[in-house]
């Protein structure tokens, strides 16, 4: 009867220890990995335009901002044009230190909860000139 009551209890053990390993794989594994997309600063023909104008990202995406012509440049997120309409929100996604050399580059990474929609950015320099640009995330 001991012998049987141990198989069963190095049975049940090793039942368990591989549910464990098995969910926990389920638990930790990312859904999808987050991507980093380029916008240009200034376009290739010398256009005070970002490049592209318009993108379309998912929650945790990363964008890499590059000085590229027509310095200095800066990208600013328009508080009242985003979908929560919050100031905080569009202030850290803001970069408002001017990039004056070719080359220069900042990131700005959307986080995971951010809300779904468009949100506006523009040079400040360059608003003016219209300089504006549109980044979608998706729901």
């Amino acid at each position: 009867m001991k012998l049987i009551a141990a198989s069963w209890r190095r049975f049940s053990l090793a039942v368990l220890t591989i549910l464990l390993v098995v969910s926990s794989f389920a638990v930790f594994t990312p859904s999808a990995a987050a991507e980093t997309h380029q916008v240009k600063l200034g376009s290739d023909k010398g256009m005070l335009a970002f490049e592209p104008a318009k993108l379309t990202i998912k929650p945790g995406d990363t964008i890499e901002w590059v000085n590229n012509k027509v310095p200095p440049h800066n990208v600013v997120f328009d508080a009242a044009k985003n979908p929560s309409k919050s100031a905080d929100l569009a202030k850290s996604l803001s970069h408002k230190q001017l990039l004056m050399s070719p080359g220069q580059t900042q990131t700005t990474t959307f986080p995971a909860d951010a809300p779904a929609g468009e949100y506006t950015f523009y040079c400040e320099p360059h608003r003016g000139a219209g300089m504006v640009g549109k980044i979608t995330v998706e729901g």
